[in-house]
């Protein structure tokens, strides 16, 4: 995630992407896999610097594997550390919120979003006309209302 960060930046007309380039150069020379994270979150940060503001918005943090989710708020915890001009905006469902309290604490605003029960009954009331359009025997008002009532069960849950 880091290294698809870095390279977002580096494709602008100001930045260095010839010593982005000679890093991950100089990494596999030396038999290795490419750079580490450390190194990718140095360069992530000089690249940048030279920004007044950036702002990272990471989408569905939560389905990040957790072996690696730990491992990448370390790393945003570093970037913001290292380079004041940088916002984070992360998205991800209620049960990472002590993950992200844990890693990223320090002058972060919470907004809790709550499921629009009748945005999603809506929502799949016009996906099951759209497919009883195509086969108007494929849907009996059971099988409706038997997914209706999951979906905002399953919703609700989130």
């Amino acid at each position: 995630m880091v290294g698809a960060l870095l390279k977002q930046v580096s494709l602008g007309p100001t930045r260095v992407p010839g010593e982005i380039k000679s890093a991950f150069d100089e990494s596999e020379l030396g038999g290795g896999q490419g750079l580490r994270l450390a190194d990718m979150v140095k360069l992530f940060v000089k690249t940048i610097s030279s920004i007044e503001l950036v702002y990272l918005c990471v989408d569905a943090v939560d389905e990040l594997l957790q072996q690696h989710r730990s491992e990448f708020l370390r790393a945003l915890r570093q970037i913001i550390q290292d380079a004041p001009n940088v916002r984070l905006f992360l998205t991800g469902r209620p049960y990472i919120r002590r993950e992200f309290d844990k890693h990223l604490t320090k002058g972060a605003y919470i907004i809790h979003i709550v499921v629009d029960q009748g945005d999603i009954r809506s929502y799949l009331n016009q996906k099951i006309d759209e497919d009883g359009d195509q086969d108007p025997d494929l849907m009996t008002e059971d099988l409706k209302n038997d997914i209706m009532k999951t979906m905002l069960e399953k919703a609700s849950e989130m």
